[in-house]
């Protein structure tokens, strides 16, 4: 499908986060690309089922992954946590591929936004235009629908993986994140998920925490709530559930 582009870019380091539009991206490049890497970049952002999958995916198609630490937390502007935090954090962790990838020889940096990801509605995609980093599936009018159809076909373990923002977009603009309240929703968000929830959200409230999930799973949300709340009550003060079903991000 992105056999074009690589024609044109036909060596390049992949910016791979263990999700289905970059793990897609990856394939394509094993494809076609005629020297390629691929970079996973670890934070405190992200629960450990992410990098999982990156070493699973990349481990099931013989990719060598190169796992670069960068320390989130240490950054003022992204633990402020202000309005663009996803464009300081974005300018970090690509900042950081960037550099890497040109120590390895690779001038181009390749990530996995889709045709259907808002440029307008995401200040991450700022950093990105800053540092020239290509969105192939974007350039090529890829939407997630026909990321996942062709992902499948492909048979990618990956096709039905619901889109998972990173941690820190649990907790509400303009309160500083801390190391703590990304490992609280880590931990809680990991009990929902072995309920067999597998997109929803506990978004951080004071010290409550509140419950997102998508209509689909409100009847069985709302039969097990009981449970749920009793379990999580202890890391957070109170649970709630959100009486309307959640969408997006």
């Amino acid at each position: 499908m992105l056999k074009s582009f690589f024609d044109e870019h036909p060596e390049c380091a992949v910016a791979f986060s263990g999700g289905a539009d970059s793990a897609y991206l990856l394939y394509e490049a094993k494809l076609y690309a005629r020297r390629f890497a691929a970079f996973y970049v670890k934070t405190a952002f992200q629960p450990m089922f992410e990098f999982e999958d990156a070493l699973r995916f990349t481990r099931e198609h013989d990719i060598p992954l190169r796992v670069l630490l960068c320390d989130a937390l240490s950054c003022e502007e992204i633990v402020s946590n202000p309005p663009d935090r996803c464009y300081h954090c974005k300018r970090r962790i690509f900042g950081a591929i960037a550099e890497a990838a040109r120590k390895a020889g690779f001038d181009t940096v390749l990530d996995g936004t889709n045709a259907s990801d808002d440029a307008g509605d995401r200040p991450g995609m700022r950093a990105l235009e800053e540092l020239r980093v290509l969105s192939p599936l974007r350039l090529a009018g890829l939407e997630k629908a026909r990321v996942r159809e062709l992902s499948r076909e492909a048979g990618l373990f990956t096709w039905d993986k619901p889109a998972y923002a990173c941690l820190a977009t649990r907790i509400g603009t303009g309160r500083r994140i801390e190391r703590r309240l990304l490992e609280r929703t880590e931990r809680a968000e990991a009990y929902i998920a072995s309920l067999g929830f597998t997109d929803f959200r506990i978004r951080t409230l004071g010290e409550t925490g509140l419950l997102q999930v998508t209509e689909d799973d409100m009847p069985l949300a709302r039969e097990r709530f009981g449970e749920i709340r009793e379990r999580l009550c202890g890391p957070y003060a109170d649970l709630l559930l959100d009486p309307e079903a959640r969408h997006g991000q």
